[in-house]
């Protein structure tokens, strides 16, 4: 069985045709093989490897095996052959292997199973290998690969048990309880619950403490198996919580039980022992379970509960937070009556009824009272050195429930400054994502938990998938949860988190609706789960061009794939699965703007598919918006327009006019969100990048003209970018005439606000710091207002309110004054008559003294500095006078007589 390792192409392949045919004709027995055949074969397929004969010597081996299927050369060449090429069928192999497993040659069936293993995890080679081990009666190695076994084969549940048991024997507690906790799982998951009940016990045995697996167990259990099975086995667990004398443990499990069965009569009686238990030493004990009627059955167990919890809170030295007197502290109780010091109403007595209603009682270490009674700077430097302490108390303090903005609020401004949270904020979403203190609700993936116990990386993911409100939220939670386990290698994948993530999606391959976006996008992500760890693959059929058939619209399947990850792996297969794909590219590319995909279709000799899809674009721009601001965007340096015949100035038209039809639609709330998006890209391309002063730079002045028309037509041009854009126009053009402008008439308009430059900027500077920084601080204090609660009561609320109004009214008033806004410069202001920008001096006949006023506007006005406003009262009687000329009026019953001696430029003002 020896091929020359010097033949040349054609000598291999016949060498391999009669190796073939030998094995045929002498039809060699089974046990003329020995591992050492196997290793010649070994060296064969090298030789065919070294000289690029892989895919003739497959298609030999495959061809062979259609009439002699039990060919052990081609069984074994062909297997090996796959496997080298990252293919997940070992068919051939696994046929191989079986044929020597019964016929009991037990080191060729090694052999072959560690060399499946060499390409990869297998569980079906570890089985054999198991099998092996076991025969041979090697237990140590029997151990090793059960322990690998398990790994890969998510549904096997007897052996993770039996290793449990052996760690267990060895005195490993620590390692005995993995395991089976791992077998419990594995167990609900097959619905076994004779198997839970056992490994229930023996976990509560070992690991009473466990609360949080026990939890997340029993939910699984009451899901998958029943909620009668999940109240059994939480009442067993109960005993060892309630021997431990933790009280808050007890009485949570006996809550849980309650919210299964509000009428077990077991968990009400031993809740109220709990809170014996707990409250011992509380002199009000009996009372408050008497007034809460918690021992009578006719009261709902939950309401009685949480009024009990209520009474008993109140106690002497407890704080309290009233809505409008702040913190408090009890300073005596006394029968009914209660007697509160708070900040500015000390000495408050009330009833223990009217307490109930009006106050809330808080823990010495809420966020609310270390502001009351630490001072601010200290406060401050904890939260700022201790980032992990500071997220635990305020999220305790919120109901051990908060999310970011609920975060930000108990601490800006009132302890960190706007500009510290900024930077302490970073810092603290990656503590909430990756220290395991924090956790989240299972049904808010934004709002975080402080946990008893600390949670692994992996069931703070898995927690996070199951909140997650859309299946794309979920592809990006696996995705997170892959790069940990890429770090960790296979063990990374040892988890019964990450097996319900994967029949998550398995279960949307399974279904029979229809091949939609979910369906193919699990399609995407478990091929490629599949490619990266090839255990994975079961019973699934993953073949991409089998399901991209089925699929009715895949424009509509592929526009509602919302990961930019799965819909580059769509096209990438497309291309594979489609032979016209070219013209699917054509179609799908207003769904997945890449210039990319522009690329691909010219390398491939598409270019006319380019040029059609960037003329199409062109002309319907008003309806394609976002799709042309971003070709132009994206493709501005490639030649593409101008082969089209589409100039510079065509597309800086078109963004313009875009830009107009985007604050129209925005102030007509007409897609408000997507409107804004755009309106910023052109802001930015326009302005901040300088395309339309490069454009005034280089262009003709008829290009110009044209341009700025439709430049004056956007009614919310930033009005310093229009004063910027028409001075450079004015300096290359010096007699350039703005359309729809006359010269500058500098006396009263009603249209026009005159202004100095530097009045302009100091009023869009005021304007940008109301948008930016005043109105966001009130959205803040109206959020912690209402957070106080009984808004016709909250002072604070009202307050914030009142002064939003008054945000609004000045925001308003400014953008109407900034758009009528037009500035004067010294140059444009004549001396032949009294107007804006003037300095004219009069002698008062009447009081025989000279008087001297400068004409401004209203914003630069300033009686004491003898700088009044051309729209005031004496401004507009002297505009439009020139020198000599003498005034006879009245403003205000006072008798003005006066004449006009000089009149200049107010060069030092303007």
């Amino acid at each position: 069985m020896t091929m020359s390792t010097t033949s040349t192409t054609p000598e291999l392949i016949q060498q391999l045709n009669e190796l073939l045919n030998q094995e045929k004709w002498t039809r060699a027995t089974i046990n003329n093989y020995t591992v050492a055949n196997f290793q010649e074969l070994d060296t064969i397929i090298e030789t065919t490897r070294e000289s690029g004969l892989e895919d003739e010597a497959r298609e030999i081996c495959e061809e062979h095996l259609q009439h002699t299927k039990n060919s052990i050369v081609a069984l074994y060449i062909a297997g090996v052959l796959d496997l080298s090429r990252q293919s997940v069928d070992d068919a051939n192999l696994v046929l191989l292997t079986q044929i020597f497993l019964d016929n009991h040659k037990w080191k060729i069936v090694e052999f072959l199973a560690n060399r499946i293993l060499g390409f990869g995890e297998n569980r079906t080679a570890l089985r054999v290998l198991a099998d092996v081990y076991t025969n041979e009666n090697e237990t140590e190695k029997l151990h090793q690969i059960w322990e690998r076994l398990i790994l890969v084969d998510f549904e096997e549940a007897d052996i993770v048990r039996r290793l449990a048991e052996i760690k267990e024997e060895a005195g490993d507690t620590e390692q005995a309880v993995n395991y089976y906790k791992k077998a419990l799982h594995r167990y609900i998951t097959r619905k076994t619950f004779s198997s839970v009940k056992e490994i229930w016990h023996k976990l509560v045995s070992l690991a009473p403490e466990e609360t949080e697996f026990f939890y997340h167990a029993e939910t699984k259990i009451a899901r998958l198996i029943s909620s009668e099975r999940a109240v059994q086995l939480l009442e067993d667990l109960y005993p060892q919580i309630k021997q431990s004398g933790n009280w808050d443990r007890a009485i949570e499990l006996l809550k849980r039980v309650l919210g299964y069965d509000p009428k077990n009569h077991w968990a009400r009686k031993e809740i109220i022992d709990c809170f014996q238990g707990k409250y011992a030493d509380h002199s009000n004990l009996e009372e408050y379970i008497r007034v809460s009627n918690l021992n009578q059955s006719w009261r709902p167990v939950h309401e009685a509960i949480a009024d009990f919890e209520k009474h008993i809170a109140f106690d002497t030295g407890n704080f309290v937070f009233h809505r409008s007197w702040g913190i408090g502290r009890i300073r005596a109780i006394k029968g009914d009556d209660i007697t509160i010091d708070f900040a500015k109403k000390r000495d408050h007595r009330m009833s223990l009824k009217m307490a109930v209603n009006a106050l809330d009682v808080l823990p010495k270490e809420h966020i609310w009272v270390l502001r009351a009674v630490w001072k601010k700077d200290k406060l401050r430097s904890l939260v700022k050195k201790n980032t992990v302490w500071a997220l635990k108390t305020v999220i305790r303090s919120l109901g051990n429930a908060a999310d970011i903005k609920r975060i930000k609020a108990e601490l800006v401004p009132s302890i960190l400054t706007p500009g510290e949270w900024s930077s302490w904020s970073t810092k603290a979403r990656e503590v909430l994502r990756t220290n395991p203190d924090f956790g989240m609700l299972p049904d808010k993936t934004d709002h975080y938990t402080v946990r008893d116990k600390p949670v692994s990386f992996e069931e703070k993911t898995f927690n996070k998938f199951k909140a997650d409100k859309t299946f794309f939220d979920r592809v990006r939670t696996l995705e997170d949860f892959l790069e940990y386990a890429a770090e960790q290698g296979a063990e990374g994948l040892d988890s019964e988190f990450f097996r319900e993530m994967y029949e998550y999606f398995a279960g949307m391959v399974r279904s029979t609706h229809g091949v939609n976006e979910y369906v193919i996008s699990s399609i995407i992500v478990l091929r490629d789960l599949v490619a990266r760890y090839p255990f994975l693959k079961h019973d699934l059929e993953l073949d991409f061009e089998t399901f991209y058939d089925q699929i009715d619209n895949v424009e509509e399947v592929f526009s509602r794939i919302e990961s930019p990850t799965l819909r580059k792996r769509f096209l990438a297969l497309v291309r594979v699965a489609d032979k016209n794909w070219p013209e699917v590219y054509a179609r799908l590319l207003p769904y997945h703007l890449s210039r990319d995909m522009l690329l691909e279709l010219e390398r491939h000799g598409k270019r006319q598919i380019v040029l059609d899809f960037v003329s199409n674009v062109y002309e319907n721009y008003r309806a394609m918006r976002e799709t042309f601001v971003w070709l132009v965007k994206s493709c501005d340096e490639d030649p593409w327009f101008e082969e089209i015949g589409l100039s510079r100035e065509k597309l800086l038209l078109a963004m313009t006019h875009i830009y107009d039809l985007t604050f129209r639609d925005i102030d007509n709330r007409k897609d408000v969100s997507l409107n804004r998006k755009i309106n910023k890209q052109i802001q930015a391309y326009l302005f901040r990048d300088k395309n339309l002063s490069r454009f005034i730079a280089d262009a003709d002045e008829d290009a110009v003209s044209r341009l700025f028309t439709l430049i004056s037509d956007v009614k919310e041009l930033d009005p310093k970018a229009q004063i910027e854009l028409k001075q450079q126009v004015m300096d290359r053009f010096p007699d350039f005439h703005f359309y729809g402008e006359d010269e500058i008439d500098l006396v009263a308009s009603r249209k026009v606000l005159y202004c100095t430059e530097r009045m302009l900027e100091a009023k869009q500077a005021e304007y940008n710091h109301l948008q930016q920084v005043e109105v966001p601080e009130n959205s803040r204090e109206i959020e912690v207002a209402r957070s106080y609660g009984d808004l016709k009561e909250n002072a604070e609320y009202k307050a914030a309110m009142e002064r939003q109004d008054s945000l609004n009214n000045r925001a308003a008033r400014l953008k109407e004054e900034l758009e009528q806004a037009r500035t004067v410069k010294p140059k444009d202001v004549s001396t032949g008559e009294v107007a804006f920008g003037t300095k004219v001096t009069m002698r008062d006949l009447g009081e025989d003294q000279d008087l001297v006023y400068t004409i401004l506007g209203p914003w630069e006005s300033d009686p004491n500095q003898n700088v009044i406003s051309y729209l005031s009262p004496l401004g507009k009687r002297l505009l439009r006078t020139s020198q000599g000329e003498t005034l006879d009026f009245e403003i205000n019953e006072k008798r003005y007589h006066l004449r006009v001696d000089s009149i200049e430029v107010a060069t030092d003002l303007l």
